[in-house]
This record gives C-alpha cells, structure tokens and sequence, in this order.
C-alpha cells in the first residue's frame, strides 16, 4: 500500500497562498484516486477536493471551488493543493488521502471511501 506525507502548511494572511504537497511512496501512485481533506478545531474531517488517477477529473468542495486548485504529478508521485485567497475559516489541519481504483477517471469525495491517510499539515490564515 502507498505512504503518503504531506507539507507546505504554515501561516498566511488573509488573501494570500500557499500550496500544499503530498509525496507517496511505496506502490504505484498513479493506481491512486486522491484527494485533499481538512479538520478544523471542534469539527469534523471535510472534503476539500479531489483527483482521479490520471488526473484528468477533479472536483471540489463548494467552499473552496474558484480559489484552490488540485493537481498531481504521476512521474514525481506528488499531488498537489495549490490555495489561493486563502480565508481565516481555511484554517484547519489539511489532509492527503489515497485509494487504489481501477479505472483511471473515478474520483472520490467521502472520508469512508479512503483507506490511507497522511499526518496532516497546519494551515493557519490569520485576518
């Protein structure tokens, strides 16, 4: 099964970027559908966006459509969370998650539907 870790979190101002990376190791990451999920203090895990194996669909949570970008890099086995207008609600533990699929155009957006989790990563937007 594929490891996967996430960086790039930190501090941030209000309108501002960063972008987000997640390295697997292990198996084969382009097998994976991924995706991105967050957790802010006192509430539950959410979906923030996510990408088929090929990276030719992806999908996005309501909140974060228009501002974050998904992407991945199948020869660098690295997907990517590009965020850009960042707001203080962004603030949250972001998450990089896996699943092995067979067909190269399926996406996943539930908790449920992925079986290998990151440790996460801070991201803090202050206003």
């Amino acid at each position: 099964q594929v490891q996967v870790v996430e960086s790039g979190g930190g501090l941030v101002q209000a309108g501002g970027s960063l972008r987000l990376s997640c390295a697997a190791s292990g198996h084969t990451f382009s097998r994976y559908a991924m995706g991105w999920f967050r957790q802010a203090p006192g509430k539950e895990r959410e979906f923030v966006a996510a990408i088929s194996r090929s990276g030719s669909n992806t999908y996005y949570s309501d909140s974060v459509k228009g501002r974050f970008t998904i992407s991945r890099d199948n020869a660098k086995n690295t997907m990517y969370l590009q965020m850009n207008s960042l707001k203080p609600e962004d603030t949250a533990v972001y998450y990089c998650a896996a699943r092995q699929v067979s067909q190269t155009i399926v996406i996943r957006t539930t908790l449920y539907e992925y079986d290998v989790w990151g440790q996460g990563t801070q991201v803090t937007v202050s206003s």
